[in-house]
């Protein structure tokens, strides 16, 4: 009979840890789904920058002020460094561990194409950082470029179905 409860116990608890740390997972897995918007990521991360740009000109505007507002700064530094942080999940966790597919073995082409999108991603990481780091818009401007560059190279400049920044098809 304690056995029985003690198995019991053990197993509710297990249960009940199972259902915790799953709500906890992000919604999209890095499991084979098959259920991908590309498009759509590119328009998050480009509303990501334009949120940054936004909470920097709003945190120097309110630092200027005789009598700067603390709690207001704050709050706009926590935005910026929030919608950074997205930026970097997206590229790591859904481009880089999800999208870019290994090269095949000896195909110098193919690997070089990889190399270049895996590195225009980390220069997306290191400018994402950079605009935690300070309020300077010449890291937004990059983080545009950069976006735009690396949209060129995974769609393709040829492609018409690709989106531009905000979210406008190209017709090209």
């Amino acid at each position: 009979m304690t056995r029985s409860v003690g198995k019991k116990t053990v197993i509710l608890g297990i249960l009940i840890v199972v259902v915790v740390f799953a709500s906890m997972v992000y919604p999209h897995c890095q499991i084979p789904c098959g259920i991908y918007d590309d498009p759509m990521r590119f328009d998050m991360i480009a509303e990501h920058i334009t949120t940054i740009e936004k909470s920097m000109k709003l945190v120097t505007e309110l630092s200027g002020q005789d009598r700067p507002n603390m709690n207001q700064i704050v709050r706009w530094v926590h935005n910026k460094d929030t919608h950074a942080d997205e930026i970097s999940h997206i590229v790591a966790y859904y481009f880089m561990a999800q999208r870019l597919k290994l090269p095949a073995e000896g195909d110098v082409k193919a690997y070089n194409e990889y190399v270049g999108k895996l590195t225009l991603l980390h220069k997306i990481l290191v400018y994402t950082m950079k605009t935690k780091q300070t309020t300077d818009f010449a890291n937004v401007e990059k983080l545009k470029s950069l976006l735009a560059k690396f949209q060129d190279v995974y769609f393709g400049k040829s492609n018409q179905s690709r989106r531009d920044h905000s979210g406008h098809k190209h017709l090209q």
